[in-house]
């Protein structure tokens, strides 16, 4: 597990003024708490702390006054267009105890479903697990291109490394292969059937001469 260096400073808490005028110097708010000791408040580099997003590190050195210190990243609001982080809450940790955190699920290769005319859903994109803190997963991967049409994912199905617990139920939906939107198998069929018994025409598709027509109005 990686775990990346975020430059910073302590300050005095200030409310939202204090955070305002924190964010027009170009660093980030934050505070630090846990372990029944008093809150803190810091300012981060915000260059350094979307480095630590970018790569989904949950743990990181944070450097203040010349003192490193280990903190689990445990929570980050963004602006109203969720692009931007806006303040951050740190949490003090023991490396020996185990934390609740979120791991990214990666999907690998392409499900068989999708040459039968499926589509994949990625249900589940990040998963909740226990584990110790110093062996969170950057994330859990799995390969898909065993599912069929119509076939789902589980949790149950995941593989995780040791002392790693998922805090799901083995038959939630991580994700599932289904049929495009508005066309059944039933229809599929269908279609091949009159497009063969047509002598190659154009079979005609569910919804389509509505879209069509909707498209001819938009032009007139």
């Amino acid at each position: 597990m990686q775990i990346a260096t975020i430059r910073g400073e302590s300050r005095k808490a200030g409310g939202r003024k204090g955070n305002r005028r924190v964010r027009r110097a170009g660093l980030l708010p934050g505070v630090i708490y846990g372990h029944g000791e008093a809150p803190e408040t810091v300012s981060l580099s915000l260059h350094d702390t979307l480095i630590a997003l970018e790569h989904q590190q949950h743990v990181i050195n944070l450097v203040t006054d010349g003192k490193k210190s280990q903190y689990l990243l445990k929570d980050v609001q963004y602006d109203h267009l969720q692009k931007t982080p806006i303040h951050v809450d740190l949490m003090r940790v023991d490396p020996n105890e185990r934390v609740h955190v979120k791991v990214p699920v990666e999907l690998k290769g392409t499900p068989k479903g999708a040459h039968e005319g499926g589509v994949l859903v990625h249900v589940l994109t990040a998963i909740d697990v226990d584990c110790p803190l110093v062996q969170i997963p950057e994330s859990i991967i799995k390969n898909i291109a065993h599912l069929a049409l119509s076939e789902s994912l589980h949790v149950g199905d995941l593989e995780f490394p040791d002392n790693v617990k998922p805090l799901h139920k083995p038959e939630d939906i991580v994700a599932v292969v289904r049929a495009k939107r508005g066309v059944s198998l039933d229809e599929e069929e269908g279609e091949a059937a009159v497009a063969t018994e047509g002598g190659g025409d154009e079979p005609q598709v569910i919804g389509r001469r509505a879209k069509d027509e909707s498209e001819a109005a938009g032009g007139a």
